[in-house]
């Protein structure tokens, strides 16, 4: 219904009214539930996402198939890497997942390409976007090359357990050591030690996480 999607558009609060009219008019929306792939790696990019409700996470492959989460999405953003390689016109780099139930406008490449000329909060929120995807991409790098992989651990747990807003997070240990680009051993190690020291509590393929994690 128009209103309700009206209602959805608001969290994109920085854009101007004439803007978000066009957003609600020449946009496609789209409902993805949680594990949907919304991007792959790979393929073209025809159009630029913005959140208007869920999570998405973004992951690159490496060429020897080794995956690393990159960053999130969350509601009221868009996704860096799709409007880079729609702007050169590059195949994605990146896979992009749904972590939870989320509303998806879809924005035609050309039509989110015109708006950096007519609208001037288009342009301060693509260019603030590029900049923040970038800052949480180096951010990733650091972690990998200077973060013990035990304080990473904490943190992604720390991470999904506030994106679903649940203490108990639905993962496998292979999966958990996919996103933080090491070995289901030593995910599986890190984690017994965390249960044993009482910060969590581990479950077949879910982890309870404990007050003090």
């Amino acid at each position: 219904m128009p209103g309700e999607i009206s209602a959805n558009l608001r969290i994109f609060s920085t854009l101007e009214p004439a803007l978000l009219a066009e957003i609600e008019a020449k946009s496609v929306l789209v409902k993805v539930n949680p594990g949907d792939v919304m991007l792959v790696a790979g393929q073209p990019v025809w159009g630029i996402p913005l959140v208007v409700e869920g999570t998405f996470k973004v992951t690159r492959v490496s060429d020897d198939g080794q995956e690393v989460l990159l960053y999130y999405v969350y509601s009221g953003e868009t996704c860096a890497m799709s409007f880079t390689s729609w702007m050169t016109t590059q195949v994605s780099s990146i896979t992009s997942v749904a972590e939870e139930e989320s509303q998806v406008y879809v924005v035609p490449g050309t039509i989110a390409d015109d708006w950096m000329s007519q609208f001037p909060s288009w342009k301060k929120f693509i260019m603030a976007t590029v900049l923040d995807g970038f800052s949480q991409i180096v951010k990733s790098i650091d972690d990998v090359a200077f973060k013990k992989t035990d304080e990473r651990l904490v943190s992604y747990l720390k991470e999904k357990s506030r994106i679903s807003g649940s203490s108990l997070v639905n993962q496998t240990h292979q999966e958990i050591a996919n996103d933080l680009g090491t070995n289901r051993v030593v995910i599986s190690r890190l984690l017994k030690k965390l249960e044993t020291s009482g910060r969590l509590l581990l479950y077949r393929n879910q982890i309870k996480i404990m007050r003090d994690l």
